[in-house]
Protein backbone atom coordinates (compact mmCIF):
# COMPACT_ATOMS: atom_id res chain seq x y z
CA UNK A 1 0.00 0.00 0.00
CA UNK A 2 1.33 3.42 -0.90
CA UNK A 3 1.13 6.75 0.92
CA UNK A 4 -1.53 7.02 3.65
CA UNK A 5 -3.47 3.96 2.51
CA UNK A 6 -3.87 5.35 -0.99
CA UNK A 7 -3.09 3.13 -3.96
CA UNK A 8 -2.83 4.39 -7.53
CA UNK A 9 -4.64 1.89 -9.76
CA UNK A 10 -4.25 3.62 -13.13
CA UNK A 11 -3.16 7.03 -14.31
CA UNK A 12 -5.43 9.65 -12.79
CA UNK A 13 -7.43 7.23 -10.61
CA UNK A 14 -6.93 7.14 -6.86
CA UNK A 15 -8.17 4.35 -4.64
CA UNK A 16 -8.65 4.63 -0.88
CA UNK A 17 -10.06 1.71 1.06
CA UNK A 18 -13.24 2.50 2.99
CA UNK A 19 -11.55 2.14 6.39
CA UNK A 20 -8.67 4.39 5.35
CA UNK A 21 -11.14 6.97 4.01
CA UNK A 22 -13.03 6.88 7.31
CA UNK A 23 -9.70 7.53 9.05
CA UNK A 24 -9.19 10.59 6.82
CA UNK A 25 -12.62 11.88 7.84
CA UNK A 26 -11.80 11.27 11.51
CA UNK A 27 -8.50 13.14 11.11
CA UNK A 28 -10.32 16.06 9.46
CA UNK A 29 -12.75 16.13 12.40
CA UNK A 30 -9.84 16.12 14.84
CA UNK A 31 -8.48 19.22 13.09
CA UNK A 32 -11.64 21.25 13.72
CA UNK A 33 -10.67 23.84 16.37
CA UNK A 34 -11.74 22.69 19.84
CA UNK A 35 -13.80 25.83 20.46
CA UNK A 36 -15.94 24.93 17.42
CA UNK A 37 -15.93 21.17 17.91
CA UNK A 38 -17.46 21.56 21.38
CA UNK A 39 -20.38 23.46 19.81
CA UNK A 40 -21.27 20.65 17.41
CA UNK A 41 -24.46 19.26 18.91
CA UNK A 42 -26.48 16.13 18.16
CA UNK A 43 -24.71 15.20 14.90
CA UNK A 44 -23.80 11.82 13.41
CA UNK A 45 -20.99 11.84 10.85
CA UNK A 46 -20.80 8.95 8.43
CA UNK A 47 -19.11 7.83 5.23
CA UNK A 48 -21.00 6.38 2.28
CA UNK A 49 -19.55 5.30 -1.04
CA UNK A 50 -22.08 7.15 -3.21
CA UNK A 51 -24.64 9.93 -2.82
CA UNK A 52 -28.32 9.26 -3.54
CA UNK A 53 -29.04 8.20 -7.12
CA UNK A 54 -28.97 11.11 -9.54
CA UNK A 55 -27.11 13.41 -7.14
CA UNK A 56 -23.52 14.58 -7.48
CA UNK A 57 -22.39 15.48 -3.98
CA UNK A 58 -19.14 15.28 -2.06
CA UNK A 59 -20.94 15.64 1.25
CA UNK A 60 -24.39 16.33 2.64
CA UNK A 61 -25.72 17.92 5.82
CA UNK A 62 -29.24 16.89 6.84
CA UNK A 63 -30.77 18.38 9.93
CA UNK A 64 -31.68 21.55 11.74
CA UNK A 65 -28.81 24.07 11.87
CA UNK A 66 -27.94 25.47 15.29
CA UNK A 67 -29.13 28.90 14.16
CA UNK A 68 -32.65 27.54 13.55
CA UNK A 69 -33.11 25.54 16.73
CA UNK A 70 -35.60 27.07 19.08
CA UNK A 71 -36.79 26.33 22.58
CA UNK A 72 -38.82 23.38 21.27
CA UNK A 73 -35.72 21.55 20.02
CA UNK A 74 -35.73 18.51 22.29
CA UNK A 75 -35.33 14.79 21.82
CA UNK A 76 -34.73 15.32 18.12
CA UNK A 77 -33.11 12.73 15.92
CA UNK A 78 -29.44 13.57 15.36
CA UNK A 79 -28.46 15.71 12.40
CA UNK A 80 -26.51 13.74 9.83
CA UNK A 81 -23.38 14.64 7.91
CA UNK A 82 -22.47 12.20 5.16
CA UNK A 83 -19.16 12.29 3.32
CA UNK A 84 -19.21 10.49 -0.05
CA UNK A 85 -16.06 8.51 -0.84
CA UNK A 86 -16.24 7.83 -4.58
CA UNK A 87 -17.18 11.37 -5.72
CA UNK A 88 -14.24 12.73 -3.72
CA UNK A 89 -11.86 10.13 -5.12
CA UNK A 90 -13.09 10.87 -8.65
CA UNK A 91 -11.91 14.50 -8.50
CA UNK A 92 -8.52 13.87 -6.92
CA UNK A 93 -5.27 12.97 -8.65
CA UNK A 94 -3.04 12.41 -5.60
CA UNK A 95 -3.12 11.30 -2.00
CA UNK A 96 -2.52 14.90 -0.92
CA UNK A 97 -5.56 16.04 -2.92
CA UNK A 98 -7.73 13.38 -1.26
CA UNK A 99 -6.64 14.51 2.21
CA UNK A 100 -7.27 18.15 1.29
CA UNK A 101 -10.67 17.50 -0.30
CA UNK A 102 -11.86 15.40 2.65
CA UNK A 103 -10.88 18.22 5.00
CA UNK A 104 -12.63 20.86 2.87
CA UNK A 105 -15.77 18.71 2.60
CA UNK A 106 -15.92 17.99 6.34
CA UNK A 107 -15.51 21.68 7.19
CA UNK A 108 -18.13 22.61 4.56
CA UNK A 109 -20.74 20.25 6.04
CA UNK A 110 -19.99 21.23 9.65
CA UNK A 111 -20.42 24.86 8.60
CA UNK A 112 -23.95 24.02 7.42
CA UNK A 113 -24.61 22.67 10.94
CA UNK A 114 -23.66 26.14 12.19
CA UNK A 115 -26.09 27.74 9.73
CA UNK A 116 -23.52 28.97 7.19
CA UNK A 117 -24.91 28.82 3.65
CA UNK A 118 -23.16 27.81 0.41
CA UNK A 119 -22.65 31.40 -0.78
CA UNK A 120 -20.73 32.32 2.37
CA UNK A 121 -18.76 29.06 2.22
CA UNK A 122 -17.69 29.87 -1.35
CA UNK A 123 -16.53 33.31 -0.17
CA UNK A 124 -14.47 31.62 2.56
CA UNK A 125 -12.93 29.13 0.12
CA UNK A 126 -14.89 26.08 1.28
CA UNK A 127 -17.30 25.88 -1.63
Amino acid sequence: MAESGVVRLTVGVIWVERRDFEDLVATALDQVPAELATLVDNVVIQVEDYPPRGEYLLGLYQGIPLTERGNNYMAAMPDRITIYRFPILSICASAAEVVHQVRITVVHEIAHHFGIDDDRLHELGYG
